[in-house]
């Protein structure tokens, strides 16, 4: 049996982590490798988030907001995906919404994004694994720099670290799933065929429910 058959018991796979570690081209390069469908993040969508990086404490909850409904329509969209059929990649985890909702929303504004969130009755299928990038605050300043996205002109290096931190905790905590945390500082899946191959068997011999994965 071949690597890609190996895969088959994972119907749902979230690749996550902080802004700059390489979430979206990881995820479309094992959508394409495994034939499942990409369910991807649109933040260029948001018309707040290049204000709010500008200016958070003004624009935090508009933000917040938009990426709470753009989520409501995309767990419809994937609760009608028939997942015995089709495999999906997705580059978030819909529990995450509530880490960046804890580090950018006042405490009043918190009490009401928790309000609408209760309201919407989100239901997102659970993954059958996230994998959890990591990488060094500098190294993410610098690849979101080099990337130069408009709406990330304005995030400042703080910001990324307490997100890193935020990403840290959260992920401490979370035992939704099982989690393949990965150390992504000196691999490249995307550019590299050997460290992708490394990545797929690491996932291909996952036994626990949190292991790590790292290449010095």
């Amino acid at each position: 049996m071949g690597v890609h058959m190996s895969l088959d018991r994972y119907r749902y796979i979230v690749i996550e982590g902080p802004i700059g570690v390489g979430k979206t081209s990881l995820t479309r390069r094992l959508a394409q490798h495994i034939a499942a469908t990409a369910l991807l993040e649109r933040p260029e969508e948001n018309p707040f988030l290049a204000r709010f990086y500008q200016d958070p404490p003004r624009y935090a909850l508009a933000t917040q907001l938009f990426f709470l409904f753009q989520r409501g329509s995309e767990v419809r969209e994937l609760a009608q995906m028939d997942m015995f059929q089709t495999s999906t990649v997705a580059d978030y985890l819909f529990d995450k919404d509530t880490l960046f909702a804890r580090l950018n929303l006042s405490d009043q504004e918190f009490v009401l994004y928790q309000q609408i969130y209760r309201a919407l009755h989100l239901q997102a299928p659970v993954p059958d694994l996230v994998i959890y990038l990591q990488a060094a605050p500098e190294t993410l300043v610098e690849r979101v720099r080099r990337r130069a996205q408009p709406y990330e002109l304005g995030i400042s290096e703080s910001y990324l670290l307490r997100l890193a931190q935020s990403y840290s905790d959260f992920f401490y905590h979370y035992d939704a799933a099982p989690v393949l945390m990965v150390n992504n500082e000196h691999l490249n899946f995307v550019d590299g065929d050997e460290d992708f191959t490394l990545l797929l068997h690491r996932i291909e011999e996952m036994r626990g429910p949190r292991e790590f994965f790292s290449r010095g």
